[in-house]
């Protein structure tokens, strides 16, 4: 009897201990410590705040392990330079401006929602010239006067952000905010991690 409840209690143990799902997270923390979900605190200026991203693992990101991650996450994105425009796509076969965005996130174990305009809506808006790699660059480039591109900082060097991300022309490739039609189309930067 004993040793079919020890089998049984192993058994349990063993199942519960099965891996996780990895879905992510963001909280805004003010440097006070104390997490602030409000509009207030998306206003405040990059010192007032730190992103603390954490998956159901209870893994955390914070600003020490972030540029290891960021890198990694651009590396990702990176792979799939010269992959042809697929609407919808996020494989190597063909990929949209969320789907890169999104794989190369989801590769890290950092979930973010599927389409642009939703990604939008998830970290913290920061303004241009506070651009660091792996924010990301929102454009409106239809007339329907909504955000419907994306693309991840890549690059900062003399003061010119860069960017990858999928057009519709060229696949996937880097950009620069110095090109005009980018310049004309950009409506904001996030810091999503």
């Amino acid at each position: 009897m004993k040793k079919t409840f020890l089998l049984i209690l192993l058994a349990f143990a063993i199942a519960s201990c099965g891996s996780s799902k990895k879905t992510t997270k963001t909280i805004v923390v003010t440097k006070e410590g104390t997490p602030n979900r409000t509009k207030k605190v998306e206003q405040k200026k990059k010192d007032d705040i730190i992103i603390v991203t954490t998956t159901e693992a209870d893994e955390v990101i914070t600003a020490e392990t972030n540029t290891k991650l960021l890198k990694k996450i651009i590396k990702n994105a990176e792979t799939f330079e010269g992959t042809p425009y697929k609407f919808g796509g996020t494989t190597d076969q063909g990929m949209d401006c969320s789907g890169l965005v999104f794989t190369a996130f989801q590769q890290e174990n950092v979930i973010l929602p599927r389409i642009s305009r939703e990604m939008a809506t998830r970290g913290v808006e920061i303004q241009l010239s506070e651009a660091e790699e792996g924010d990301l660059v929102f454009f409106k480039t239809s007339s329907r006067n909504r955000i419907n591109h994306v693309g991840i900082v890549t690059k900062i060097k003399d003061d010119i952000i860069y960017f990858i991300h999928s057009t519709t022309s060229r696949g996937v490739i880097t950009s620069s905010m110095l090109e005009n039609y980018w310049k004309k189309a950009f409506v904001g930067i996030r810091r999503v991690i």
